[in-house]
């Protein structure tokens, strides 16, 4: 061989050698983005194979990402930014930062440092850097340091003292009790000047309540009247069937907020200090089983519903509570389905982690579903999920097999199945046919007043919500999924978002809806759940000319892209789309005039960069109402729709004055819609 022979052997040695190099560095970087089970156990977990140690692996697998940027004690819990929109959006907010950081990785750690006290992570003694950090809060030359709360209001330090509390009396053993007394009451003071102060009239106050609470078991003299005024107004926003309003919502806050913080709390002090309080908050704990596992998916997915959907699986916390309740009647199975099935729809999703940082969005980074009171950081408030773990081995949540509950013989297939909620005016709807759970909630926000900009936007307005199709953004071009939107007066499509509950009856929903730019534009809607879809029969009504959307579901791009096709439906060609998972198709039946239009927008789902959605279109004339009955159908899997699926209904009466209509079913059964 000669010396050029060498010289390109050498080369091309080299060269694939950089390529097998490159292939295993992408590997173990895409391995350390997906949690993976290992020896899963297929007798007590017989669907996802996941127990309670798996749990504590899950704990540590996200708390070592946390973990990769310490490299010293001093290293602050900071994280790459994702968006423009969240902060730090200066430098006088990164203390705030670091501190959210600390206290929310700490909800992770908390409870593993009570399984695994001499925990290290990336050469760092875990107990030992939170104690360290705890203390140079308190120090005033460190650049962590918290000053006193003085005169100043409720801030996000109250938040992240609030978690603090509970953490310190998680593992008080690792994190408290080694503490010198003096040490402790500067920690004391310094937290005790945000719990004993003012709060914001929400789940916020259960913040000051568990500053207060842990200080006053640890002997020192705290505001119990403010703490007791505080739990009091807890409890007053609870509207029953396990739903607390947080001032004004709905959403998952009833849950990874009040329905964690209350049964915590009466489990660390409520039991011993405050029995009746605490037997409230387990009844209200209780109310809970009947109707929210009926909103995960057959599959136990969450839904994509409300705003800091970062929190994600933070979301589950209430399903492991139920172990405090010691019930029989409750099916600890199906709770740990649930709660293990929707910690693994986010571990083992290949965009749920970025940096080894959770990212700002559902599974990828979604700027819409992000909120502008978010860092990076905040993405930890999911650790809650894992304060689990301090149920015992033998608790009924963690020994019970697994199984499906309702899915298996309770909800039958070819049915539907609504849970509507008194005076949350919440509707849970689950379709057997696709193993999918819908939400129907609150919303009435304007844009004008919602300075943070999440309360009127798509965690809430939506018409529905359903597990297997997250919702949509809203495009600039008027693209929309399960809403209307309405062409205004600065030529902009608007969407409804000031709704009106009117009732739940005989299986239909009632809502009134007003444009927010112009309330004399009104729509009368309705929902009725069928098998498989939504049949909507709605009445809007416009005082000038202008043109209405009504989008369908959204569905993601696949593997492959999208397929069209059309359906024969009374004599008209109707276009469907599927991307391979799910056929969408909206079949107009009576009102639309208008085209129908399959859009294919990009960067406005949480699962693709593009998506598609079905959009009917109409114009509405000068002062004349108008029904529309609309079929919102879908389809699991790659079969066709038949023509009985097709053919839910078979006929449409809509009075002269347009104030009732009557649907006949192919079923021969029948539902009449009255329009006040």
């Amino acid at each position: 061989m000669n010396q050029i022979s060498i010289k390109i052997f050498c080369s091309l040695a080299l060269f694939i050698l950089a390529i097998q190099g490159s292939r295993v560095i992408a590997q173990e970087s895409k391995s350390l983005n997906i949690f993976q089970i290992t020896q899963p156990d297929s007798k007590k977990s017989p669907y996802t194979g996941v127990t309670r140690e798996h749990w504590i692996d899950a704990a540590e697998y996200i708390l070592d990402g946390a973990f990769s940027y310490i490299h010293t004690m001093d290293d602050a819990m900071k994280f790459p930014k994702q968006f423009d929109k969240t902060y730090p959006r200066d430098e006088g907010q990164v203390p705030t930062e670091k501190l959210e950081g600390f206290c929310r990785t700490l909800f992770v750690a908390a409870p593993l440092l009570k399984e695994k006290p001499d925990l290290v992570l990336n050469n760092i003694k875990v107990a030992d850097y939170y104690k360290y950090n705890l203390l140079n809060l308190t120090n005033p030359e460190h650049p962590s340091y918290i000053k006193h709360r003085g005169n100043g209001g409720p801030s996000q330090i109250l938040v992240e003292f609030g978690a603090l509390a509970i953490s310190l009396a998680v593992s008080p053993d690792v994190l408290w009790e080694p503490l010198t007394q003096e040490q402790k009451d500067a920690v004391a003071a310094m937290m005790l000047s945000y719990g004993d102060g003012p709060t914001i009239g929400s789940n916020w106050r259960f913040f000051n309540i568990f500053i207060l609470s842990f200080f006053k078991d640890k002997g020192y003299e705290v505001n119990e009247k403010l703490m007791l005024k505080y739990l009091d107004e807890c409890l007053d926003a609870y509207r029953g069937c396990g739903w607390y309003n947080d001032s004004p919502a709905y959403d998952y806050y009833s849950m990874w907020a009040f329905q964690m913080y209350g049964p915590v709390w009466a489990q660390l002090y409520g039991k011993k200090y405050y029995p009746e309080y605490a037997q409230k908050f387990m009844n209200n704990l209780s109310d809970a089983v009947d109707n929210y596992p009926y909103m995960f998916s057959k599959e136990g997915k969450m839904n994509m519903w409300g705003r800091s959907i970062p929190y994600r699986f933070g979301a589950v916390i209430p399903l492991a509570l139920t172990g405090y309740l010691d019930n029989a009647d409750i099916n600890y199975g199906w709770m740990r389905r649930i709660a293990s099935s929707t910690m693994m729809q986010f571990l083992e999703h290949p965009d749920f982690m970025e940096d080894r940082v959770p990212t700002l969005g559902f599974y990828g980074p979604f700027e819409p579903a992000v909120q502008i009171y978010s860092c990076r950081g905040s993405v930890y408030w999911m650790g809650k999920a894992f304060l689990a773990l301090l149920l015992p081995k033998d608790n009924p949540f963690w020994t019970a097999k697994e199984n499906n509950g309702a899915w298996e013989k309770e909800l039958e297939k070819n049915r539907v199945y609504n849970k509507f909620q008194e005076g949350s005016n919440l509707l849970i709807t689950d379709y057997p046919n696709s193993g999918t759970a819908e939400m129907r909630s609150w919303c009435h926000e304007t844009v004008a007043a919602d300075w943070q900009k999440f309360r009127s936007s798509e965690n809430y307005n939506k018409l529905a919500y359903n597990t297997d199709f997250h919702w949509m953004a809203d495009g600039e071009n008027g693209e929309v999924s399960m809403n209307y939107a309405t062409l205004n007066a600065k030529n902009e499509w608007e969407v409804l978002r000031l709704y009106t509950f009117k009732k739940f009856e005989n299986g239909i929903y009632y809502r009134d809806a007003v444009l927010e730019t112009n309330g004399d534009i009104k729509y009368q809607l309705t929902d009725i759940p069928l098998p498989d879809g939504i049949l909507r029969v709605d009445k809007v009504y416009s005082p000038v000319n202008t043109k209405i959307r009504l989008g369908h579901y959204s569905i993601p791009e696949k593997n492959a892209s999208f397929n069209q096709n059309s359906y024969t439906i009374n004599k008209k060609q109707i276009p469907s789309v599927s991307n391979g998972e799910f056929e969408l198709v909206m079949i107009p039946l009576y009102g639309w005039t208008g085209d129908i239009d399959i859009i294919q927008p990009s960067g406005l789902h949480p699962v693709s960069d593009k998506c598609a959605v079905i959009n009917f279109n109409e114009n509405l004339d000068n002062d004349n109402a108008q029904v529309y009955v609309t079929l919102q159908l879908w389809k699991k899997g790659g079969k066709k729709f038949s023509n009985k699926e097709l053919s839910p209904v078979k006929e449409v009466k809509v009075s002269e004055d347009k104030n009732t209509v009557e649907i006949i079913f192919s079923n021969k059964s029948k539902k009449t819609v009255y329009f006040n």
